[in-house]
């Protein structure tokens, strides 16, 4: 690895800028399915959509969403927005109507752009009187015919660039306020741990409404390279990307890397692959040495990130072998202590809450002053930054040897698919429910996805199937019960408070 990276932020939309000014503009930059853009296309058509969205949204500031596939439109506008001096707000293209309704609300949109499909979805009601809908395909035609090029900006790098909706323990989503500075330096940390260079083509597997998917971007185009978006609805449809884009760089979460490693893959797929990495849940031993067998020749990155914090920790790739689980030591520009009961750091091998210190932390909740006190907090003494740290709810240990361990969470989050999901949410949708009095959303441990959704709900008569199809037609997929569990009654602990652990245990001891 080269010399520690500058720490200097810059504003985000000048990542457009940087293949050119090295001399590299002529290199691929975007592999789209009907076209490839350069370095230099992509500067002209961020420049040309940033100059469309300041004439159609003139407010800085204002939030602009996207509800739409990978493609074009949601590649270019996290960049074409902070020229404009807009904040972005991708949404979850798997989302469901009331979460989109809520995200809109919640962040007062003033132009949401998507697939007509989804636009359809919404009702008069789901989107802010004064937020305009557009067509993605629109959207690009009009900015590429207005064709008035927006000057670099020359934003305070502290500003606000976009909003991620991220799911909580408690409650309804709640949107991530990420600055240019965040987004900066978390593309110049990935880019230099990663070791990416201007021939490096990295496929965009994962949603680019999460910071993991985004940070897919940003660091590719950071280091010159060129990216490969990619839809894809089996296993299959990944290995023949990488194929066709001679890929160097996947980023996948374990429930994703247990099904490629099941899939067969042709040399063409495997020979050009430099690196491989992972987030959203730890590898398995089994799981590692499964990818380390199929891809000799890859490094294999187990990395560890919030949305907070937009990435935390990763594990050295030669380290990977002796410690194929261990979450690995902090990223440049992060500073990761280990907290113990007592608010003192913790000893090696003394079990504490991970706190992430730094410039990379976000700025906070967006409108959502108790949340974000719950979570962002003064630093604890012993920091080098100081100032506001994310008490992350992760309890880790850290080893004699500097490494770091995950041990579990404090609160109730299920982590499947390397989708962060609110028990509270699903148990709000299933209580609107007429024949359900009570509702408890829990994660089972599961090999494939991480945590498997159970659903236990209490009523006076077995609903379950009108029930299953009520959640279906209310939540996304992800947030699927594996399970309903109809009961006449739950248990309860000593402050008549239903008893989850007690559900838990009993599920975890019953399970198939």
């Amino acid at each position: 690895m080269s010399q520690s990276p500058d720490p200097t932020p810059f504003p985000l939309d000048h990542l457009a800028e940087l293949a050119s000014e090295a001399g590299r503009g002529d290199r691929p930059a975007l592999l789209l399915k009907a076209e490839t853009l350069n370095h230099k296309a992509l500067r002209q058509r961020v420049a040309w959509l940033s100059g469309w969205l300041r004439e159609r949204v003139p407010e800085r500031g204002s939030r602009v969403a996207t509800w739409a596939a990978k493609g074009e439109l949601t590649c270019l506008i996290p960049l074409a927005a902070a020229r404009a001096g807009l904040v972005h707000v991708p949404i979850n293209p798997l989302l469901k109507r009331a979460q989109v309704a809520h995200i809109l609300a919640d962040c007062g949109a003033s132009l949401v752009i998507g697939t007509p499909s989804r636009l359809a979805r919404l009702h008069k009601d789901d989107v802010p009187h004064d937020c305009a809908q557009l067509e993605e395909g629109d959207a690009l035609a009009d900015a590429y015919s207005f064709a008035r090029e927006a000057d670099p900006s020359r934003a305070d790098p502290d500003a606000l660039a976009a909003i991620l909706y991220t799911s909580g323990s408690t409650g309804r989503p709640k949107g991530v306020m990420l600055s240019h500075a965040n987004l900066w330096l978390g593309a110049v940390s990935v880019a230099h741990y990663l070791n990416l260079a201007h021939d490096d083509v990295t496929l965009a597997a994962l949603p680019l409404s999460f910071d993991y998917g985004q940070n897919q971007l940003l660091s590719t185009w950071f280091a010159g390279g060129s990216v490969a978006p990619l839809d894809f609805l089996f296993p299959k449809d990944v290995v023949k990307a990488c194929a066709r884009y001679r890929v160097t760089t996947l980023a996948a979460v374990p429930p994703l890397w247990v099904q490629l490693a099941e899939t067969d893959w042709p040399l063409e797929a495997v020979s050009t692959m430099r690196r491989l990495t992972n987030s959203g849940g730890a590898l398995t031993i089994d799981l590692a040495g499964a990818l380390r067998r199929l891809f000799p020749k890859a490094d294999l990155y187990p990395m560890y990130g919030l949305t907070e914090a937009f990435r935390s920790t990763f594990l050295d790739p030669a380290l990977v072998d002796a410690h194929p689980t261990s979450m690995g030591t902090a990223i440049p520009f992060a500073e990761v202590l280990v907290v113990n009961e007592a608010g003192a750091l913790a000893q090696p091998d003394e079990e504490g809450e991970l706190v992430h210190c730094g410039p990379l932390v976000a700025q906070g909740y967006w409108q959502d002053e108790a949340r974000t006190a719950e979570r962002f907090r003064p630093a604890p003494p012993g920091s080098r930054y100081g100032g506001i740290a994310v008490w992350s709810g992760d309890q880790v240990k850290r080893s004699a040897d500097g490494l770091l361990h995950f041990v579990g969470r404090r609160d109730a989050m299920i982590k499947s698919s390397g989708n962060r999901i609110s028990p509270q949410e699903i148990e709000d949708v299933a209580i609107a429910f007429e024949g359900v009095a009570e509702a408890v959303a829990l994660g089972l441990p599961d090999e494939r996805v991480g945590h498997a959704v159970h659903l236990v709900a209490r009523g006076t008569k077995d609903e379950s199937e009108a029930l299953a199809k009520h959640l279906m037609r209310e939540l996304p997929n992800f947030m699927q019960p594996r399970t309903i569990h109809w009961r006449a009654s739950l248990p309860l602990n000593a402050n008549g408070k239903v008893d989850r652990g007690a559900l838990y245990r009993e599920l975890l001891e019953n399970r198939v």
